[in-house]
């Protein structure tokens, strides 16, 4: 019944058939004789293991020391300078101690190596304390810098520590030349002596040997000296710029004329 397949299928002698044993190449033997020319005997397993894991973490530790070693000297790099061991408000004291006039904070953080941003924080710092402490002094911002002044209510003690005549003040009529300059500058000697209605160029002098006021360029159209107040000024009067020069609307009469009268003409 099954002579036709038995005629397509090989003869069966009632044993397995046996798989034909082939010599492996010669690269498949040099890899796995190099391959296994690294393992370590079976009786060293576990030291060979040690043995790496130990030169591992070595090496990781290595590097981590080697980070925070440039991490330091990263460190010690942007700490350098006065600031670092004797204190920032130390040294900024010390400094506007001994200024005679205000210190501007891009100067202090120069000197001190620190930035602006930190300089300006601590002295606004260093005045609120000494005003919450009631000092008999303050760490005033004028005329675009630092500078430490004695309170207005210790006038009368520091008045009376300083001798009479030691400092000469201003006359009425240059106090009157200084404000027209101030609230009117740049301006000329002429136009000065125009608003006051009197000849004012020995007063300007005088304001100009004071440090008071200074020239400024010369007037476009009829080429006279225009002046304008200075820094000094700014400092004397406790300003730190001109925009804070008080309003003069309240203090000037309902109508304001400008113009000369013909008898009080001033000299050119």
């Amino acid at each position: 019944m099954h002579d036709g397949l038995a005629d397509g299928w090989p003869e069966f002698d009632g044993q397995e058939p046996v798989e034909e044993e082939r010599e492996p190449d010669d690269a498949a033997v040099e890899g796995q004789l190099s391959a296994d020319s690294r393992l370590p005997a079976d009786g060293q397993a576990a030291l060979w293991v040690d043995r790496h894991a130990a030169d591992g973490q070595s090496a990781a530790q290595g590097d981590r020391a080697a980070d925070a070693g440039r991490a330091a000297d990263d460190g010690r790099a942007a700490d350098d300078g006065p600031a670092s061991s004797l204190g920032l408000r130390a040294c900024l004291e010390a400094i506007l101690l001994v200024a005679d006039e205000p210190v501007a904070e891009n100067l202090l953080a120069q000197i001190v190596e620190r930035p602006t941003s930190e300089v300006g924080a601590t002295l606004r710092e260093l005045s609120a304390d000494y005003t919450a402490e009631q000092r008999g002094f303050d760490l005033r911002e004028v005329a675009g810098g630092w500078r430490f002044y004695t309170r207005a209510e210790f006038a009368g003690v520091v008045e009376r520590f300083v001798s009479d005549g030691q400092e000469v003040r201003l006359t009425q009529a240059a106090l009157e030349t200084l404000a027209v300059v101030a609230y009117r500058q740049p301006v000329s000697r002429a136009r000065v002596s125009a608003v006051r209605g009197v000849n004012c160029d020995g007063v300007m002098r005088t304001l100009v040997l004071r440090g008071l006021v200074e020239e400024a360029g010369t007037d476009a159209e009829t080429g006279a000296i225009l002046f304008q107040t200075t820094n000094y000024f700014l400092e004397r009067i406790g300003l730190a710029r001109l925009s804070e020069l008080p309003d003069l609307a309240p203090f000037l009469p309902d109508q304001l004329d400008d113009e000369l009268d013909p008898g009080n003409e001033p000299s050119r």
